[in-house]
């Protein structure tokens, strides 16, 4: 009897889980540069004498979407779009190299180039950039950003590091929705790496899909919780029959 108990609380729990990545996802829709997550449902036997036959379902984030969002012009010097596989490059809160593909870029307080949410820009030196006093700032297709101040001629200030993921070396979204290397390493600068300015990446998420894909994970749940009930009903009526029998 506790089989199919087994089976239907870890089933109703990944599709508990799968209900909130998918509703995660929807309320991104509308973020700059966002990754929809994946999920996998997978069984794991329990392990332990005796318990063999009883099986886990776990519902598992594996990945995200690769696929690039919609290109949305803005005509902002500031903002920027990486084309292909490309990522920019920023210093998270940690310290550590991370990577985002929203390139709404603007300037703080202290004259870096950092992120909506203050997070330094980094150059393909893997230093912050830093921009000069009441300079006007461009980008060009390489990443190059440069700086021109009053009357003087534009001056180049830095390239911005643009890394590209690969098979070998994919990116993994991390729990502050920034990505990293999955060796734990920072990605090298790509040389041929290129970017749109004066445009962003919408986000890549389906919102059709979403919906589509969260309905499914509540009927799933549904039908979880009613074996759940079926073998309770069930273990009531053999418990009757013993104590008959008895």
């Amino acid at each position: 009897m506790d089989r199919i108990i087994y089976t239907s609380m870890t089933g109703a729990n990944a599709a508990a889980h799968r209900q909130a990545v998918l509703a995660n996802n929807l309320a991104n829709a509308s973020t700059t540069g966002f990754r929809a997550e994946m999920s996998t449902f997978r069984s794991v036997p329990l392990q332990g004498e005796g318990s063999t036959t009883r099986v886990f379902a776990l519902e598992a984030t594996s990945g995200h979407v690769t696929a690039s969002g919609p290109a949305q012009t803005t005509g902002r010097n500031l903002d920027a779009m990486a084309k292909g596989n490309a990522w920019f490059a920023v210093q998270g809160l940690d310290g550590t190299e991370t990577y985002t593909r929203a390139g709404h870029f603007q300037v703080s307080q202290g004259g870096q180039l950092v992120t909506p949410t203050g997070l330094p820009v980094l150059s393909d030196g893997g230093a912050p950039i830093d921009i000069p006093p009441n300079a006007t700032i461009s980008m060009g297709a390489d990443g190059t950003v440069t700086a021109k101040t009053g009357n003087e001629p534009p001056v180049p200030v830095a390239r911005l590091k643009l890394a590209t993921a690969t098979a070998d070396n994919p990116v993994r979204r991390g729990d502050d929705g920034l990505f990293r290397a999955t060796n734990g390493d920072a990605l090298p600068a790509d040389p041929n790496a290129q970017m749109l300015a004066g445009a962003l990446e919408g986000s890549n998420v389906n919102a059709v899909e979403c919906m589509v894909g969260m309905i499914a994970a509540s009927r799933q749940f549904e039908q979880q919780m009613k074996l759940l009930q079926t073998a309770e009903s069930d273990d009531k009526a053999a418990g009757q029959l013993l104590s008959l029998n008895g």
